[in-house]
């Protein structure tokens, strides 16, 4: 009655059945470790902005590598803006997707160390290659907060870090490359500044990381569990459907033999 589940092409289609039922376990599981991940992540990123802002010279050093457990940590320094070696970075949005620069402005402190400080977005010109108008840097002493963010690599960040850029511009924020630069010791990584809030409205203060929105990733680890339920479900209604039209076939065909007898 089954017997032509043994032929070739359902041989054929089975195997494929049962290939797909793993893989699309597989798949369900990536998802879910990827809302997993999201879910840590926002939790790491709303400690860390909550978190009371502790000197930045007690997370970091020069050449530290910034730890993820410490990125958007909330940091203070204290020191004066070293605005002759300011340089934008290029190629970046703002709150609303506008493409421009960030601001990227050493900030020296009482021991003659330095940390980067990112101090917002400002709109390009015309010219892609022309320094845009920056609003110029608080003068004398002054105390920032911001989030640690880690040292930006083309690995890490996708971003091609082009050669012979027009002066002061750069691609990545590099605590290493901006040391070679300023002849100073650097500390590792870069704040993203968040106060005090800039005068007249620039640079534009980058907005807090997402850490509310969990993405699809639950969601589609769930379409692919009812995929893979639906693999031998989906076999077993091709099945006796094959059943069903062979039986109708064969009944068909006995009905023509018998016809010639009866007449």
């Amino acid at each position: 009655m089954y017997r032509f589940v043994l032929t070739r092409q359902w041989v054929f289609l089975t195997l494929i059945a049962l290939a797909l039922i793993p893989v699309m376990i597989k798949l369900g599981f990536w998802q879910y470790h990827r809302h997993e991940h999201r879910v840590t992540q926002n939790q790491l990123i709303e400690a860390n902005l909550r978190a009371k802002p502790v000197p930045v010279t007690e997370v970091t050093s020069p050449g530290h590598r910034v730890p993820r457990a410490d990125f958007w940590r909330a940091v203070t320094a204290t020191g004066t803006y070293d605005t002759a070696h300011e340089v934008v970075v290029r190629m970046r949005t703002d709150n609303d997707d506008k493409v421009g620069f960030h601001v990227l402005t050493p900030l020296v402190l009482s021991d003659g160390r330095v940390v980067l400080v990112n101090r917002g977005w400002v709109p390009g010109g015309d010219d892609p290659r022309a320094y845009p108008p920056v609003p110029a840097a608080p003068a004398g002493e002054v105390t920032v907060t911001g989030r640690l963010k880690a040292d930006e690599t083309s690995g890490g960040s996708g971003i091609k870090d082009r050669k012979g850029l027009p002066d002061r511009q750069v691609m990545l924020i590099n605590s290493a490359q901006q040391a070679e630069y300023l002849g100073r010791t650097v500390l590792g990584g870069y704040m993203e500044l968040t106060a005090p809030q800039p005068a007249d409205g620039g640079p534009e203060t980058i907005a807090d990381p997402d850490h509310d929105s969990i993405g699809p990733h639950m969601a589609y680890a769930v379409q692919w569990w009812l995929f893979t339920g639906a693999v031998p479900v989906g076999w077993v209604v091709l099945v006796r459907r094959e059943k069903r039209e062979r039986e109708e076939e064969a009944a068909g065909a006995e009905a023509s033999r018998q016809e010639p007898a009866t007449a």
